[in-house]
């Protein structure tokens, strides 16, 4: 545990670790703090942006999206290794994850469990580099790149007396995401140790995989209706809070409701519908890739 890093602190850490660092617009001041608490930090978590281009990728964290205000994240890593700050204080980055990880990140454990909670704030708790990349498997990441998130998260680290098993990546933490995608967390956490001046972990047995998550069938759309009560609307309430389009006062509960109808359109549009397609009736292609949890 530990008091969040002030903004000239932050900067001085990075720097001293040898990052070139650009401070963007008006970034001291701009958090989420209003939303809820910042601190005490446990961690650094690692995404990446799905976009490309170091300018518009900024702004896009900066600012935030519909649906998501900004700031996305603390830092946005670009192709050639600088580290432009676009957030200091809460940030929407890390979402809700798994308090198990969490438990292991505080304790420095040697392996992390399985992701298979969204119960705990992780933007109270996290800072966050958003790392430029498409995020397809194919986009590449320059070697300029991984070495500022190497330094990055090893200068936060040193100023909170971290080692490198405080250093996650989001698919480490919430259900369903996959970021960074590209590389491997074990390695970069390797690498981190090495800075460090710590053993890395290493190769080791992998411990044996979680049974294969189960999700539930999509019931159809006439199952949306104003008299279904059923705990697969609670559940997917609890996936689209998680995912960030939660548009509820009280909830999510298991009658179906306007607020469902909205924060399910809200997905629907952060999957790319619009218009009549982006209605809040579920449909089978964008259930599945909410992944519901079998109740």
């Amino acid at each position: 545990m530990a008091t969040p890093l002030s903004a000239s602190r932050l900067v001085k850490a990075l720097r001293d670790e040898g990052l070139e660092v650009h401070e963007y617009r008006n970034w001291r001041a701009h958090n989420r703090n209003h939303k809820g608490p910042w601190g005490p930090m446990n961690g650094v978590m690692i995404h990446h942006t799905v976009t490309k281009g170091t300018s518009g990728s900024v702004e896009l964290c900066y600012e935030g999206r519909s649906g998501l205000p900004g700031p996305l994240c603390h830092g946005v890593i670009d192709k050639s290794g600088a580290v432009h700050l676009v957030g200091n204080g809460r940030s929407n980055h890390a979402g809700l994850g798994d308090g198990d990880v969490l438990r292991a990140v505080i304790n420095e454990s040697s392996s992390l469990p399985p992701d298979n909670e969204a119960d705990t704030d992780g933007n109270r708790h996290f800072y966050g580099f958003e790392c430029v990349n498409l995020g397809d498997g194919k986009d590449p990441w320059p070697e300029a790149q991984k070495e500022a998130i190497e330094k990055a998260a090893a200068a936060i680290c040193r100023a909170h007396g971290w080692n490198h098993r405080s250093v996650i990546g989001h698919r480490e933490w919430q259900p369903g995401k996959v970021d960074p995608r590209g590389f491997s967390m074990g390695t970069m956490r390797d690498r981190i140790a090495k800075r460090l001046g710590e053993k890395p972990d290493g190769p080791s047995k992998p411990p044996p995989a979680p049974p294969r998550p189960t999700y539930e069938p999509f019931p159809g759309a006439a199952f949306f209706n104003k008299d279904r009560n059923s705990k697969i609307i609670t559940a997917m309430g609890k996936r689209l809070v998680a995912e960030g389009c939660g548009r509820y006062k009280e909830g999510p509960g298991p009658n179906w409701t306007e607020a469902d109808r909205k924060s399910y359109a809200a997905w629907q549009r952060k999957c790319g519908y619009s218009g009549k397609d982006a209605d809040g009736v579920p449909g089978s292609t964008s259930w599945k890739k909410l992944r519901v949890p079998n109740v």
